[in-house]
Parts: C-alpha cells; structure tokens; sequence
C-alpha cells in the first residue's frame, strides 16, 4: 500500500530500474514482448506467447529470458509480432511454429533470423528494427507511447514508464491550475467535436460544490475503427490516471467506464487495473495522504452507435434507453444523473497524464496553431500499411497515405479517403496536401471524428459506398427524432433505386434537399452529419450519380444491377469449369469450344471469373 508522495516516488524509481534493466539486457538477460492486441491475439499471438514460455522453461533460460504481452504495435497488417531486447529486433508475421526457430538462432544462438525481418517494399532490404521502418518513421506517440512496449496487465511496468506521475504532480497543485495546464497544452477532444478539453472541464468546475463525474466514452462504434479499443488494451492505467486527473481538477469523487462489451480484452485490463491500483492504494480514498478520493466504475454497453453520442451513453449508464438529449443544458451542467459530468473519450484521457508528467509546452510543441498534440488514427481499407498511427497534428493527407501508408496495393490509383467515420466525408487526390487538423477537414467537407481513416482506390464505387454509410446510419439512429429516423432512410431508398440503375436526376437534387434538411432538424450531432458521406460524394464524385442514372453504368464494376460478366471467346479455351462451378447454370456451350454466359440467369456472384484460370471472363 502506497500512502505517501515519498513511498510513490520511491515504488516508481524501483520499477523503472527494473523496466530498464529489463529492456537493457542487464547481467546478460534478454526479453521477449509479444504483441497483445486483439489483432494479434486472433492470429495466435497467445499461443505463442505460451511457446515461447515453454521452451525458455524447457533450453533452461528462465532466469535470464522473460517474455510478457503486451499492447498493440500497431502495424496490424504484419501481425503478429515478436521483439527481442536488448537487441531490439522485431519479427513480424510470427506462427507459433516460427517460435522454435527464433529461441534456437536468436536466444541461444544470438543470430537474427532473417526470413522473419520486416521487408522495405521499395528497396527490397531487410529491416531489423522498428524504428527503421517506414510506417513508424513519421509517427510520434503520446497516447500510443507504451503500447507495445509495457505489459498492460502488470502495474509495476506501468509505473516505471512513468504512470501517476502525472497525477502525483496534479495532487500538489490548485485544481484551478490544473485546468489552466490543460487550456495552455490545447488540448481538444478526440472523440470527434474537437471541442477544448479545458473549456470543458471549466465549465464542470464552475458549477457549485456537489456530486460531480467523469465519464470516459470508450464506445467506438466506426467501421473500420480501432483506436480506443487498442489504447485501452495497450496502456489502461494512461486512461485512469487520465480520468482521476479530469475528476481532481473539477472536483469529482466517481468515475464511469463505458466500454462496449465487444472489447472483452480491453475490458479485461481495465478492470485488472482498477484492482491493481487499488491494491497499491493509488485509487480509492484518501490518495497518497491527500484526501483527495476517487472510484472507478465500468459500464458495459450493448454495440448501439448512438451511444457514442455523449447524452446518450450517460442515459444508457442510468439504465435508460441510449437516446440523445436535447442540450442545452449541456453534461458539464446536467449530466448524470443530474449532476455535473465531464465527457472525454478514451484518447483525449490517455494523454492527459503525459500533459501533466511533462507540461502543457511539450504537448503544444506538436501540431498547428489550431490543433496541439498528436492524433490516433485507425488506417484502413485499400491501403498497404494497415494499423494504428499517431502522427503530430498538421501531418499532411499525402504523408499518411504514402509515406506512412505505404500507398495503395496492386497498382492501382488512390481514389478517396473517408475521415471521420460515418459522419465524415470522402476527400480525393486534389486534398492529398491538406494537412491533419479539426479546422482544415471540416473546411474541405470532412471532419477529424474519432480518427478512423479509410483509403479507396478506383475499384470503389462512390455511389456504393454512400450507400454503406447511409446502411449503417439506418440500422443504428435510435429513432427518436424524424428527421434522423425518416430523413436517412429516404436517402437510402434513394440510393439503392440510384444503384439499381432505376434513378433519375430528381433523385440526385432530392438527395441534397433531405441532406440538408436533417442536418438542420436532426437532435444530435450523429444526426446532424448523418449526411456527410453523401453530400461530400455528391461534391466530388457528382459525375459517376449522374453515370448511375443517365447512363445506367457502374464505372467501378460495383453495382450489381449495372454491370454483367462476358466470356471474351477469343481467350476461352472451352475447358467448361466456369459451367460447372456457376450456382445457377447460366453459362453454357461445347467443351473446347467458346462458352457464354446467359445474363437473364446470371446473378453476379463472379464465381465464373474467380474459376477461369485463362482471364477470359471480363466485367463490364
């Protein structure tokens, strides 16, 4: 138990001495750190933890290797991952039966095993360390910044990377000041509005003395994104320290986890480091002498995107039905039950120690006049580099895209990117050298959002993918104004009629009308950007709606309806498997003679084209 400032400082000098030595290879010792992300651990990252455990057990190395999990690495796309200190080499795309080879040649034999290095796709060579690697070069991490480096279930190694430094700092100050760090430091809410984090915490202080709360929103519900998830499961004593700081500054007692419960690891630590930091007594009452006090609690929610929405999720946390209410008033006056609440989302949390262990300057050292700090973001779609980023604010789209990225597969051309999540807008190559910042996204049609980042290339059809995001605007508005609830799902019949090559040019002037409309009616800000996608599609894709609808074509090759597949009989060699693999026998002829494919049977599955091994099955 940890009762003073003195017995902290010397409980974290030990651990970070222990943390060092670990990773120093101190008295001939080595470490092995296995990523521990969700996706990792789906491609049997535990299992090979476990491998590694028994053979070090086994060779007779266990008082001079450890091995530990721990958070996500971030380049997802080459997972999982194995590094070995003090060397610092890093293996990617580790099996569990790659685990034998790298205990022979590396713990025993002190040799690199190559075939496990990462490969630079442009020079060919291979690259043994992490920070040599393209992906990680132009990144700098605050949020992420003990992510794959610490194991998150173990408080020790928490500690001596720095962990209630942080608050042990805070608890000597005026809260008042603390606020005023946080204002200086620019810090703005990274679960989408970008609103300052500090006005928002004023706000909270500024209401009389009484029962108060912090909320953490940990409900990320974007397709496509990940970045919460993977702070919570990489570093999860970052965001409680993060949110007892928020509940000292505003004089908060109780603190609200809302995860939703499709995080089972990132619920798992959570909670793990809720009890361990309890243990230690660095949670509860009476905080190292202070009496300052303060609990933690976990919510679990259901999947609904709408409790993402702030007013939402603190429904949902009072047993009610997650529906947004009108504000004002606003959290920071009225928020759980009743009470004045601060909202912050799970990355805003996570860097609120750092700001407070190393100063506002540090911070504001990052980024532009607008936008301080670093931002996550969850890369994905048609990209090379898959994974988690964290680039300073100001980083251009160009940068993300290709130097950090990796550029788009195949050859193909960069079409798009949609930033924001379902709220946000498709940006295109003319906005490549737009930088990363609240204020310049929403300028060019799109927004920050909560950070998750998904690259189409000109196999999209921008039409469809209007369409995906209405879908799920659809299937997740919670009902209870109409203008979301019927508004969205107009556009969306409209959309489907517009692919099925059924739409006509009122359709696209009717698209804009509700468009605007919603976001005018609409109660919450889900609502309000519900339209985003089609309207930010309609700006820069206009001519492939009209395509749709006067020319009755899918230059993407997407929409079913507008497109068909053809037999080139110059190149068909009559070997008749794409005959014997159609589902419903659309495709006939003579074996050794050129087939065809009858297009009133035929249903588009591209079961033919996938079968024929001589290219003769085009789509048109």
């Amino acid at each position: 138990m940890i009762k003073t400032f003195e017995e902290l400082y010397s409980k974290q000098h030990d651990c970070a001495v222990c943390l060092a030595s670990k990773f120093k290879g101190e008295e001939g010792k080595r470490a092995v750190v296995i990523c521990g992300g969700t996706g990792c651990l789906s491609s049997n990252s535990a299992q090979i933890k476990e491998r590694f455990e028994s053979l070090v057990e086994e060779k007779g190395l266990s008082n001079h290797v450890t091995v530990n999990q721990v958070g996500c690495f971030g380049f997802c796309s080459q997972g999982p991952f194995v590094k070995i200190f003090p060397e610092d080499t890093l293996y990617r795309g580790v099996s569990v039966e790659d685990v034998d080879e790298i205990v022979e040649k590396d713990l025993i034999g002190d040799q690199i095993v190559e075939r496990l290095l990462y490969v630079d796709p442009a020079t060919h060579t291979k690259v043994a360390k992490q920070d040599d690697i393209n992906f990680y070069k132009k990144q700098h991490r605050i949020a992420l910044e003990e992510c794959g480096m610490i194991d998150p279930e173990n408080i020790d190694e928490a500690l001596g990377a720095g962990a209630f430094a942080g608050l042990a700092r805070v608890l000597k100050m005026d809260r008042q000041a603390v606020i005023d760090e946080i204002l200086a430091s620019g810090l703005r809410g990274r679960g989408g509005a970008g609103f300052p984090t500090g006005r928002k915490w004023q706000f909270a202080y500024n209401q009389p003395d009484g029962e108060k709360y912090v909320v953490c929103n940990g409900d990320e519900g974007d397709p496509g994104a990940f970045m919460d998830r993977s702070i919570l499961e990489g570093n999860p004593l970052a965001v409680i320290e993060g949110m007892m700081i928020a509940g000292y500054a505003i004089g908060a007692q109780n603190g609200y986890f809302y995860i939703r419960a499709e995080y089972p690891i990132a619920v798992h630590r959570i909670q793990l480091g809720i009890k361990q930091a309890q243990k230690l007594g660095l949670l509860g009452d009476n905080i190292l002498g202070t009496g300052f006090s303060f609990h933690a609690h976990i919510r679990l929610g259901a999947g609904a995107f709408v409790c993402g929405e702030e007013t939402a999720l603190l429904n949902s946390i009072q047993g009610q039905r997650g529906m947004p209410r009108p504000r004002p008033p606003f959290p920071a006056v009225k928020g759980l039950w009743d009470c004045p609440t601060i909202v912050n989302n799970v990355e805003t949390l996570s860097v609120i120690p750092y700001i407070m262990r190393n100063g506002a300057e540090s911070f504001a050292s990052f980024g532009t006049s607008g936008s301080k700090g670093t931002k996550v973001f969850a890369l994905g779609g048609k990209i090379n580099n898959v994974g988690l980023v964290e680039v300073p604010m100001g980083t251009t789209l160009r940068e993300l895209i290709y130097d950090i990225g990796g550029g788009i597969p195949n050859g193909r051309k960069f079409k798009a990117i949609q930033t924001g999540g379902p709220s946000g807008g498709c940006l295109t190559e003319k906005d490549l050298d737009t930088e990363i910042d609240f204020d310049t996204l929403r300028e060019r049609g799109s927004m920050m959002g909560s950070g998750g980042a998904i690259v189409m290339d000109e196999d999209n059809c921008m039409v469809d993918v209007a369409k995906f995001y209405m879908e799920f605007i659809c299937d997740e508005s919670c009902g209870k104004c109409s203008h979301c609830r019927i508004g969205t799902k107009r556009m969306l019949e409209i959309l489907e009629k517009i692919c099925e090559g059924k739409g006509t040019m009122e359709d696209i002037d009717q698209l804009e009308i509700l468009a605007s409309t919603i976001h005018v009616g609409a109660l919450c800000a889900l609502g309000q950007t519900a339209a985003n996608p089609v309207l930010s599609t309609l700006r820069s894709f206009r001519e492939e709606y009209i395509e749709h609808v006067r020319d009755k074509k899918c230059h993407a090759h997407v929409c079913k309806n507008l497109m068909m597949y053809v037999i080139n009989p110059e190149k068909c060699k009559g070997c008749s498997a794409c005959a014997r693999h159609c589902p419903v026998e659309a495709i006939v002829g003579v074996v050794k003679s050129p087939y065809a494919i009858d297009q009133n049977k035929c249903i588009k599955c591209g079961m033919c084209q996938s079968t024929c091994r001589f290219g003769a099955i085009d789509k048109i």
